[in-house]
């Protein structure tokens, strides 16, 4: 030992130390966390004022409309899309359109609605068979390159669909799920995705040529995402973020944004999720840190902190070689190996008297199921059951250390895994008692040794009717006092054991020593009668 010790104090001096390292280098990573929350916070303030800038956009088109009674010619919007000079004011916005909301069947009226205002001969497509029609009316700016949109039909793409049908309900905005933008235009089709207002519009009529029919239009802001969203983040000064941006759930088909920018990636990759709610529509968004990310502190320092603290361990070690500790260090040892022996010695016995106990009592289950079952399938689902239930009361007892069990449910574990799940009714009775983790344990092994005596030595063994547990509270001098009462009845010439084994002793130890309590047995000529007196806490 006196050899040892010097080793000793340089592993517990550097275990120290590292641990001393840890912590620094684990407040380390706390700062850079917290510094990137920071720069995300800054990162979601952007994308949040530039969506509320475009969605005011749209709200404000709609206060048009309704200041002009909803009757607004095309030049009239254009005009008033042309003052706003989208292209410079609100990148990312590729228009803001006007869809006709007309039934299925009165296509006509929109189209020629479309000729008056517009001066083109266009049909509404495609062909669709749901019930209503929404063609897009107008749409600014509109370009020689876009105007092949005029005339789609919005309703019958079922991602667009689902919005419009969310505006009708309400007069608040809806967005779309992710699409691809551009199909009805000769240009490359992109991502992005619309967001819908409900309008009153002069609409179709049931006949074509009533004058003054009114139904519901819609107002509609289409979004090219990745310049929204660049136009967002590339704000100077430039944010350190790498964002990917989804509707509803993380998954590749929800994906709406990512950033050019890759990632940092491996040891010490940081990911902050955030969520949004965007007319109607949660985003969830992942900010990862780019390569130009600077922590607020450098890892050398918990390096540093560590190779310090092994040069001191050293120190440490070599002064403690001439320290002369040795007798000291031996008797303690003694002392503890001496503990040690009995502590081991019994759990020892009582492992072996519970394995013995649980052998008996899995071969009595088998018996017992074996006489009552008819067939070998019937015994083994019997036979699994009544070993499940084995098991869950071993889990109460477990669970018993860090929560209150009920004295009820701990009775009716012990006795179902002994006698099986199905017990009488008028089996168990009393009030409902909390026992603390002390009191569930030692009471679970005083039940358990109590069952299992019962099934090896009782008339409960052939028929658990045999036996009654019942219980009460008692208040002795402002103290509640259990008193648990255990009868078995039906035997024959009883009569007290000459000598007493380790499964009574270990219960009249977990009674008197661990729960400060009484026990008293009576050998009676009907039966065995116990009665446990254990005061509450």
């Amino acid at each position: 030992m006196k050899r040892l010790f010097p080793l000793l104090t340089f592993l517990a001096v550097a275990l120290i130390s590292m641990v001393m390292a840890g912590f620094a280098y684990f407040a380390t990573q706390e700062a850079t966390r917290i510094k990137f929350e920071a720069t995300v916070d800054d990162a979601i303030s952007r994308i949040e004022t530039r969506l509320d800038l475009h969605l005011t956009l749209l709200r404000a088109t709609q206060a048009f409309f309704d200041a002009h009674g909803n009757h607004v010619s095309r030049t009239d919007f254009q005009a008033f899309i042309s003052a706003l000079d989208v292209g410079v004011n609100f990148p990312g916005l590729r228009g803001i359109g006007v869809l006709r909301f007309v039934r299925a069947g009165d296509e006509a009226v929109a189209e020629r609605a479309i000729r008056q205002e517009q001066g083109l001969e266009r049909k509404v497509y495609p062909q669709s068979e749901q019930k209503w029609r929404a063609p897009v009316f107008l749409f600014e700016p509109l370009k020689p390159s876009s105007d092949k949109v005029i005339g789609f039909d919005m309703f019958a793409e079922p991602v667009r669909r689902a919005a419009i049908e969310a505006a009708m309900q309400d007069d608040a905005h809806h967005a779309t799920a992710p699409i691809m933008l551009g199909n009805n235009s000769e240009v490359e089709p992109y991502p992005g995705f619309i967001v819908f207002a409900r309008l009153k519009l002069d609409a179709a009529p049931v006949t074509v040529d009533a004058t003054t029919p009114v139904t519901q239009g819609f107002l509609y802001a289409a979004f090219r995402a990745n310049e929204l969203f660049q136009s967002a983040l590339r704000r100077i000064p430039l944010l350190p973020v790498h964002v990917d941006i989804y509707d509803s759930s993380i998954e590749a088909r929800n994906l709406i944004f990512s950033s050019a920018t890759p990632a940092v990636t491996g040891i010490g990759r940081i990911v902050d999720t955030r969520r949004m709610n965007v007319a109607g529509r949660q985003w969830i968004l992942q900010f990862q840190p780019t390569t130009a990310f600077s922590p607020p502190s450098s890892r050398v320092i918990p390096v540093m902190l560590g190779l310090f603290g092994l040069l001191s361990a050293v120190a440490i070690a070599l002064v403690a070689r001439y320290k002369e500790r040795a007798y000291d260090a031996a008797e303690r040892l003694h002392e503890t190996t001496e503990k040690s022996l009995l502590e081991k010695d019994l759990m020892l016995q009582e492992m072996k008297h519970r394995i013995k106990n649980l052998i008996t009592r899995i071969l009595a289950i088998s018996r017992q199921t074996a006489l009552r079952a008819t067939d070998v399938k019937e015994f083994s689902e019997s036979f699994s059951a009544r070993l499940q239930a084995m098991a869950a009361s071993q889990d109460m007892l477990t669970r018993s250390r860090w929560q209150k069990a009920d004295l009820s449910e701990l009775l009716r574990i012990e006795l179902g895994q002994v006698f099986g799940k199905d017990l009488p009714e008028g089996l168990l009775s009393g009030p409902q008692v909390l026992l603390n983790e002390t009191a569930t344990q030692a009471l679970g092994l005083t039940f358990h040794e109590l069952a299992t005596n019962a099934l090896k030595y009782g008339e409960a063994g052939n028929s658990v009717d045999a036996l009654k547990v019942d219980w009460r509270v008692e208040r002795l001098d402002r103290k509640r006092v259990l008193v648990l009462n255990w009868r078995e009845s039906g035997q024959e010439d009883l009569a007290e054991p000459e000598s007493t084994g380790f499964g009574t002793r270990f219960i009249d130890m977990n009674i008197t020593r661990e729960l400060d309590g009484s026990i008293d047995r009576r050998f009676l000529p009907s039966g065995l009668q116990v009665e446990i007196r254990i005061p509450l806490k």
